[in-house]
């Protein structure tokens, strides 16, 4: 099987993203966005997905964090599209279930060639670490935009803000792995009766 991979050079007034990806990785990461806690959650992104990232920003961070977020998952989601190529062959969709001692995320994704996101966090506090916290929405969005894909991602229940944002990155990994999953009976199939993804 062919090795799955992007490589995203995405530069506005705002931001300077490079990323570098592949799909069938092993979970080895290289991130640096200027955001703390915002590394982390893409650090255990790649590593709970199994995906190689290499991720480096430079935005306006002296500005606000809103261009970085949003800027940040519409690059991947667009690196994610680049790697899938036609979807020929991938199982489309995929969710997971994820606890996160008392808090439960849940993540779902669909390939579908249509950009929709919804999210709730159930994070009511400003700031978690050094992350804007409003903001977590904002890269779900910009990533089903990127990736022209639906994502759905909430927080059932929970009592830290930290283990909320976390259980949602870990959920949305492995919803996504299981999303771009090759299934060798699919191998030669569209995953749509239309004809086009």
């Amino acid at each position: 099987m062919k090795v799955r991979k992007a490589a995203i050079d995405r530069t506005t007034k705002e931001t300077s993203i490079r990323i570098r990806l592949r799909i069938e990785g092993r979970g080895r990461y290289k991130v640096s966005t200027g955001i703390r806690f915002f590394d982390h959650m893409l650090e255990l992104f790649a590593h709970h997905g199994g995906f190689d990232l290499e991720l480096t920003v430079n935005g306006d961070l002296d500005v606000d964090q809103h261009h970085t977020v949003e800027d940040v998952g519409s690059a991947l989601g667009q690196a994610f599209a680049q790697a899938l190529g036609n979807k020929r062959g991938i199982l489309r969709a995929g969710y997971f279930v994820m606890p996160m001692d008392e808090t439960l995320g849940l993540a779902a994704v669909d390939f579908s060639g249509r950009a929709a996101a919804i999210v709730d966090t159930k994070v009511h506090v400003r700031l978690v670490g050094d992350l804007q916290s409003e903001l977590v929405p904002d890269f779900f969005e910009g990533f089903a935009r990127g990736a022209q894909a639906n994502v759905h991602a909430r927080t059932l229940y929970g009592r830290s803000n930290h283990h909320k944002i976390e259980a949602l990155f870990k959920a949305f990994a492995r919803a996504l792995r299981a999303a771009c999953w090759h299934d060798k009976q699919m191998a030669r199939l569209l995953p749509s009766t239309k004809g086009l993804l």
